[in-house]
Order: C-alpha cells, then structure tokens, then sequence
C-alpha cells in the first residue's frame, strides 16, 4: 500500500469519526411563528404568548412572526405555508384549537415541529404543552372564600370544562363552606360583550369577588370589578396591574417560560411529540402578589400551604 494510499485512508477514517462526532439530536431553531385566535394586546393569554415569542427571538437570534385571529382550518393552512416560506421551523399554536389542525397537515411539513397548548392531540412533530390548573383555581378559590363578606362568588368562565372553575369552586368551599358560587360560561375565550353582560346581571345577585378565566374580557371584568369597588381574583397575569388591590390575587399561567421551555427542548432535539403537563411543581404556575386587603396572617398561611402543595403534589382538601 503506498504513503499517499495510506494517507488518504486515514483523512477519510478521520473525517468518518469527525461526522460521527458532530452528529447528535440537535437541531437549530430557524425562525419561529406563532398562531392565535385572540389578540396579542388582550393583556392576558395572548400578550404572555406574544411575550415568549420575541424572548425565543432574542435568545436564539431568529425572526419571529406571528399572525393574529386564526380560527379556521383554511386559514391555518395558509399561514402554516406563509410561515415556512419565511424558514420557520417552530410554529407555536396559541390555543387549544390548533392541534387537531396541526396534526392533520404535520405530515406535510416533516421539518418544522408544531407545538399547541391544553388539547389531547399529538403526531411525531406535533406537541401538546398542557397547564395543569386545577390547583391554581383551587388556592385562589380559598382566596375568594376568605375574602367575600356576602358569602357570594362569581365565576365567568370561558367554558364548563376548564380544570380552573373546578379547582376554584372547591376552593370556595373548602375555605368558605357557607358560600354561594355564582357559576356562568360565555363559552368563548374572546367575546367581551357577553362577559361584561353577565357580570352585570352577576353581581345584581350579590356577588363581591369574581373569577374571570378568560383571554379577552377577563381584563375588562377585573376593571369593572375596581370601579365598582369589587374585588377581582386576576387570571393568566398579574392583573393587580389592571384592577390595584381590588385584585385579591392572580392565578398566573407563565406562558412566555413554557415557550423558552419548549424551544430550548427543540434546539436540543428532546422535544417530543406528546402531551406534556406543567404544574406548580415545574414553576409555570404560581399566584400573583397579594392585595393589601388580605390579612397578612392569611398570606402567610397560603404561601405555606402551596409551599407544601409543591412538595407534596396534594391540595388541603387531599385531593
């Protein structure tokens, strides 16, 4: 065998190993777009979403897009197309809504991974981020028991299935079981025109302390829960920005960690497609400041109980 036979033997043993070495699961975020059937500006759901968005942007040094009011199939397709035509790689539904959508087109795009938030479909390219809000609404439920003096809560929901409404309405009654709660469904994350009718008719019943767990009116019903002298357990944000110490507390889903989350995971090739569930545990879920009109003892005693709920996995009530 002659030395240049030998030589390149080698250099090509060695590029073979070079390659085998630099192979991994990685892979590089492109650009990023987002989806949502709301606004970026409701100050809740979507101004969170958005806030994950352009922080994904800044870290990884990628263009962002996103596109607002996408609530059809067709129109999902046609911005999916856009968005990989600009080279995004990681398209972010914003809402429950996106996911059987995007498990029927995945196939179509096998390089760029669709991630969507609280449903139960899931592809090889298609992930489900899911909050587990069960307990948020449990603790600020308490907080509503405690705090009423007509022994009168009211929920605005955006829909009956919400793990929120459950939790709370067990809140109210394990801290307060005396309590009326006033439950109504919009059964629509957005229409704040039918929110603030029910809130009227709501608090015409009596009701001091509302829970408004929705993306677009929830911001408007903590205001009219100020301007009425009301108090107002905030949702998704920190909403005492909005209604003060009307705002007993927020039940916050920290959307904007979820996302660096999910897009740290791609770059590092372990995102899966899956239904992945986040809790308190996994701090992406926590209660917001507390309104000086709740007794600091009351505080106190609530910091340690989901101090122990994050040790323990079990609320007050065992469950």
């Amino acid at each position: 065998m002659t030395r240049g036979l030998i030589f390149r033997l080698v250099l090509f043993i060695g590029l073979v190993f070079t390659l085998a070495g630099c192979s991994s699961n990685e892979q590089e975020i492109q650009n990023v777009g987002m989806l949502l059937d709301g606004s970026i500006n409701d100050q809740a759901w979507g101004s969170k979403g958005y806030a994950g968005l352009l922080e994904i942007g800044n870290t990884y040094d990628v263009d962002v897009f996103y596109k607002e009011d996408i609530t059809t199939e067709q129109q999902v397709v046609n911005t999916v197309e856009e968005f990989v035509q600009d080279g995004v790689n990681l398209i972010f539904g914003h809402s429950s809504i996106y996911g059987k959508y995007f498990v029927d087109i995945a196939e179509s795009y096998p390089d760029v991974h669709f991630v969507y938030f609280n449903g139960g479909y899931v592809s090889d390219n298609v992930t489900s981020l899911n909050f587990d809000s069960h307990a948020m609404g449990f603790f600020g439920g308490m907080v509503a028991g405690k705090m009423t003096s007509n022994d009168n809560v009211g929920i605005i929901a955006a829909h009956e299935w919400q793990p929120e409404i459950e939790g709370f309405y067990e809140g109210v009654k394990y801290e307060n079981p005396r309590a009326e709660i006033n439950m109504n469904f919009v059964n629509d994350w957005n229409d704040t025109e039918t929110a603030e009718e029910i809130y009227e008719q709501v608090i015409q019943t009596g009701v001091d302390v509302v829970y408004p767990t929705g993306d677009a009116f929830s911001k408007e019903i903590v205001e009219k829960a100020a301007r009425d002298d009301l108090f107002a357990i905030g949702y998704v944000t920190d909403q005492s920005e909005i209604g003060g110490q009307h705002v007993l507390t927020s039940t916050i889903q920290h959307v904007d960690k979820l996302y660096m989350l999910a897009a740290d995971l791609y770059e590092e090739g372990e995102l899966e497609g899956s239904i992945q569930t986040y809790d308190f545990q996994d701090d992406v879920i926590s209660l917001g400041p507390f309104s000086s009109n709740v007794p600091e003892d009351y505080q106190e005693y609530l910091t340690e109980v989901v101090g122990e709920y994050k040790e323990t996995e079990f609320l007050p009530n065992g469950q």
